[in-house]
């Protein structure tokens, strides 16, 4: 077999992640690489730790990137908070609410469900009831941007039931950590993870988490080892520092991938320069747009409007529709990915995304004008000029 230099066909990337990466990001990639105790990266880390606290809007000192993606975060967070014979509480209404379980058992602790259908938010009073029927709970966990379905649930409301009954709050944030606001310390939440690869629209590889100091104090008094050497964060923050620490010595913990952090830097400064709220509201009004575009061409939204994510859309099948047959011929005819569905929602569902650099104008109407054309291949009769039409007139209005 001959072997050669990989260069893959640029895709547009409106997938459930993950999202387009900006010529900024990848060209901060090139950069010389430089040894990870070198002093002007430990200045380096320094930023980017400033910059995720404005992402996640906290001030926690223990607040820095994981050298593994979003489902080692998860993990992170679980195996430093969770002991042996714990009882958590995990809201589950789709994949990733069982990814969670999963993680809690892992812990040799116990995993009480609360139960909540795919395509709905996490019901508060059943959580509420079920914390009041088990008080020696020591954390609720929940998704607040559930990937699998497109559904927002309220994890300000979660993290407070949480406080009230004295656990800890556990939120997985890897879909909507600038995308939707997230406000750590104003909601209260004690343990955050997310990922780099969807509406911060780096590179993937990165999981951004953040601590309360009601947590910190929880890892640092642990009666058992935690069970991962590589994530455990007594360990980690050493080199990673603490706020007295601030371009000072760091103590060897492993080799961090020094090019992945200059383009998660990149990210985060592209970010910071457009400000949490515009960017808020720019995954936002392209949600709109798409919304108004696919409705025009008979599609319609698994989710209802409250509990529906912007950056991740749910759109049902319509009947008739070879949805892998649409998805394989946008992506060979096209460039474009979208997502298939997940657990009960396989065949039922396309996920499109809209996070970060994909959130835009030239996204959606091409993907619009996409759709149009691989519906008409299987037979369906849509207006494609009409979709297009919808969706640029949200925009004129927008604009002013």
């Amino acid at each position: 077999m001959a072997f050669s230099t990989f260069y893959p066909q640029p895709r547009m990337l409106m997938g459930p992640g993950p999202s387009d990466v900006s010529a900024r990001v990848l060209s901060a990639l090139a950069r010389p690489t430089i040894g990870h105790l070198d002093p002007e990266f430990i200045g380096l880390m320094d930023q980017i730790k400033q910059l995720l606290q404005y992402a996640f809007q906290t001030s926690n000192a223990l607040t820095l990137p994981v050298s593994a993606p979003g489902s080692a975060g998860m993990e992170t967070v679980f195996v430093n908070l969770i002991e042996p014979g714990d009882q958590v509480i995990v809201c589950r209404n789709g994949a990733f609410g069982e990814r969670m379980r999963e993680n809690v058992i892992r812990c040799g602790a116990q995993a009480v469900m609360v139960d909540s259908p795919w395509g709905e938010a996490v019901c508060l009073d059943l959580l509420e009831q079920t914390l009041k029927d088990h008080p020696d709970a020591v954390a609720v966990a929940a998704v607040h941007a559930e990937t699998s379905t497109g559904v927002c649930s309220d994890v300000e409301a979660i993290a407070r039931l949480a406080r009230e009954y004295q656990c800890l709050s556990i939120i997985d944030a890897v879909t909507s950590l600038g995308g939707i606001p997230v406000k750590v310390d104003e909601w209260g939440i004690d343990a955050i993870y997310s990922g780099t690869q969807k509406c911060l629209s780096c590179v993937p590889g990165l999981s951004p988490v953040s601590f309360s100091d009601t947590a910190v104090q929880r890892i640092t008094s642990r009666e058992h080892p935690v069970q991962s050497w590589f994530l455990d964060l007594n360990l980690v923050i050493g080199y990673w520092g603490k706020d007295d620490q601030k371009g000072g010595k760091r103590s060897y913990h492993h080799t961090a991938p020094v090019n992945d952090l200059y383009a998660l830097h990149e990210a985060l400064l592209m970010l910071n320069e457009e400000t949490l709220p515009v960017a808020w509201q720019r995954h936002q009004l392209n949600h709109e747009a798409l919304r108004v575009g696919l409705e025009t061409l008979g599609l319609s939204f698994t989710v209802s409007a409250d509990i529906r994510l912007p950056q991740l859309n749910a759109v049902s099948i319509p009947e008739g529709i070879d949805e892998a047959s649409l998805r394989e011929q946008l992506l060979k005819k096209w460039q474009i990915e979208i997502g298939a569905g997940l657990g009960s929602f396989a065949g039922k569902v396309w996920r499109i995304g809209l996070m970060g650099q994909s959130a835009c104008q030239s996204n959606v109407l091409t993907l619009l004008a996409a759709m149009a054309s691989c519906l008409t291949t299987q037979g369906l009769n849509v207006d494609s000029q009409a979709a297009i039409k919808a969706a640029s007139q949200v925009y004129e209005v927008a604009a002013g």
